[in-house]
């Protein structure tokens, strides 16, 4: 039995990493979007950490599915095909991990990209991110389409990090949003693998700035990714106080700008259209 008929019939599985309440509140608000730009296709959420989804049933006793999980429901609801959209940032790991549980279950499927996975991504997520550097510090940010940080004042956009060979692409969105905001004041560094904290603290003091904006480049910032910014001694803000630089922090992660989710709807539709049907 094969119960899809048309496209409009394919089930998307958005796949997240867990349901903690910041994390929840940015997935609402993506889900709203999904929904709304792909009014007929069916949605599902499935969620990737099995040290949150054992948590959740130990201490709330809600039974969250991980993307196995989901698509064999999807199966033997009579589904032959599925979208399985990761919310990676970048291509890595975590993502080849992702493919390979979906494999496990016998139903045919397209990949959605990560969010950074052409040179269109990274310029739309560089515009997409524009209330960043003229909104949340409007002391030492401009305004309007052609908003930059003012000199003096770095912008620092902190990642995960990875050590599989798509680190690279934390310089390409340096260079990429460098370009699109005519500026050479912003930076990326990551908490794990490379370029660490050491070098992009060194790399902003020794270009003059006085001044920083560390911004999560996550798609949430949870607590402990906050206490890694902000937090004690060995912190970010730690970093480049003793460096006599002023800092300032955001708190939120990329989810909830609208045109991030944006991009991931695009990514949707792409893996969409390579299903034969």
């Amino acid at each position: 039995m094969n119960i899809i008929k048309k496209r409009e019939d394919i089930p998307v599985v958005v796949t997240a990493f867990g349901t903690t309440a910041k994390a929840f509140k940015t997935y609402e608000k993506m889900d709203a979007i999904f929904k709304r730009e792909l009014p007929e296709q069916p949605v599902f959420w499935a969620y990737s950490s099995r040290m949150v989804k054992h948590a959740m049933k130990r201490n709330s006793n809600i039974d969250i599915k991980d993307p196995a999980e989901v698509l064999l429901m999807l199966k033997e609801k009579g589904y032959s095909w599925a979208v399985l959209q990761s919310l990676h940032l970048i291509g890595g790991h975590e993502l080849h991990r992702l493919a390979s549980e979906g494999n496990r279950v016998d139903i045919r499927l397209s990949l959605g990209l990560p969010l950074l996975s052409s040179p269109e991504d990274y310029m739309e997520t560089a515009r997409a991110m524009e209330s960043i550097f003229c909104g949340i510090n409007p002391a030492t940010h401009t305004s309007g389409a052609s908003a930059k940080p003012k000199a003096r004042s770095a912008v620092v956009l902190v990642g995960h990090g990875t050590d599989h060979p798509t680190w690279t692409s934390y310089f390409a969105l340096e260079a990429i949003m460098r370009d699109v905001y005519s500026t050479d004041s912003i930076f990326t560094g990551v908490v794990e693998g490379f370029p660490e904290m050491e070098v992009t603290v060194q790399r902003v003091k020794q270009a003059g700035f006085s001044k920083v904006l560390l911004v999560p480049f996550m798609l949430v910032a949870g607590v402990h990714f906050q206490e890694d910014l902000t937090g004690d001694e060995d912190s970010w803000q730690a970093a480049f106080e003793k460096q006599g630089i002023e800092v300032s922090a955001i708190g939120d992660g990329l989810g909830m700008l609208d045109g991030i989710s944006t991009i991931f709807v695009r990514h949707i539709k792409d893996a969409l259209d390579v299903i034969p049907l």
